[in-house]
């Protein structure tokens, strides 16, 4: 799964140079905007006001520039960031963390949904009451509460599945904002950028080809122009065409839609066992865990309309039997 092209997940190659163009500004993001122009709005509002923003939860699938997003809104504020991610955070780092925050600091925990029950504690009084909760003499006779104030700052947090946020933490958040999956149009143009900073050549059927198979995620569209590049200079003059592309594309068995064999195994799993299937035998078929089947690989299948959700397990719409090329059970062909 840490190999696959076109996996969301940030992969090790992902922190080359190449893949560092995030734009500075909010005005410089393709794409996202409804989010965007939101983000307009609150910055533009607090900055008016001379306060911080309101805390803010950025929330959708992985690989869409939820990251880019936070670091982005600490720029155009001014601020500096400080960043960190949900399951290694601590109560002792998390305290830490806030009390070297200055006034109008951004901290940024990446995963927020896994941040643990006893951390949480911590940051409850830290995003209402901009204060620490602390215990002088903890265990001892003479223990005492102490409420430290801290400086007024903005937590932006991230996460795929905010629907496993606790709500008190959740509540706090003033700003929550989604982003979805890239139109083709705003991943072409986002190709088209990278490749004009990495200086290579790209005609345009080229970016056609590659936003097509990028599962509406310019990480994964970022992660294929390399790849493709490399191809373009050593079977062509390095120039990334449609047909070049398209070769390269097919080479690392990525079709149109972007699925790749993971994706068709799932499928066929499901196809298997007359279109339905738990979760437990799918993970056990493809040799995974349930966890990143259903975090990694359902979210687009879902998305572009080939699986659905059901009480009974994961079940495969028409259009998924049509992609095929084979023909449902007669019972599965009565419930389309």
């Amino acid at each position: 799964m840490t190999d696959r092209l076109v996996n969301g997940d940030q992969l090790a190659e992902d922190n080359g140079q190449d893949y560092t163009f995030r734009p500075r500004r909010l005005n410089e993001i393709i794409g996202q905007e409804g989010v965007r122009d939101q983000l307009a709005v609150f910055i533009g509002a607090a900055r008016e006001r001379g306060e911080p923003l309101d805390h803010v939860l950025l929330s959708g699938p992985r690989g869409l520039g939820k990251t880019t997003f936070a670091h982005v809104i600490a720029h155009e504020l001014g601020s500096n960031i400080r960043t960190t991610v949900g399951p290694v955070l601590e109560r002792l780092e998390l305290s830490q963390l806030l009390t070297t925050m200055e006034k109008g600091d951004v901290l940024f925990i990446d995963e927020v949904h896994r941040v643990n029950i006893r951390a949480q504690e911590i940051l409850y009084p830290a995003m209402e009451d901009f204060a620490l909760d602390i215990v002088l003499g903890q265990g001892g006779p003479g223990a005492r509460p102490v409420r430290l104030p801290l400086p007024r700052f903005t937590l932006i947090g991230a996460t795929t599945k905010e629907g496993l946020l606790s709500g008190p933490l959740r509540d706090r958040f003033g700003v929550r904002l989604r982003l979805d999956y890239y139109a083709e149009e705003s991943l072409r143009q986002i190709i088209a950028r990278d490749a004009r900073l990495m200086s290579v050549t790209l005609a345009p059927g080229g970016a056609e080809e590659i936003a097509g198979r990028s599962r509406g995620t310019p990480r994964v569209a970022k992660r294929l122009l390399r790849r493709i590049r490399d191809y373009a200079m050593v079977h062509g003059d390095g120039t990334i065409t449609q047909e070049i592309a398209r070769d390269t594309l097919e080479t690392l068995g990525v079709d149109e839609l972007g699925l790749d064999e993971m994706d068709r195994r799932i499928l066929q799993c499901i196809v298997a066992r007359d279109g339905i299937a738990s979760l437990n035998t799918i993970a056990s078929a493809v040799s995974e865990d349930e966890r990143t089947v259903e975090d990694t690989y359902e979210p687009f299948l879902i998305q572009i309309g080939f699986l659905s959700r059901t009480s009974r397990g994961r079940s495969l719409t028409r259009r998924a039997y049509d992609y095929l090329g084979v023909a449902p059970s007669a019972e599965q062909d009565l419930l389309f």
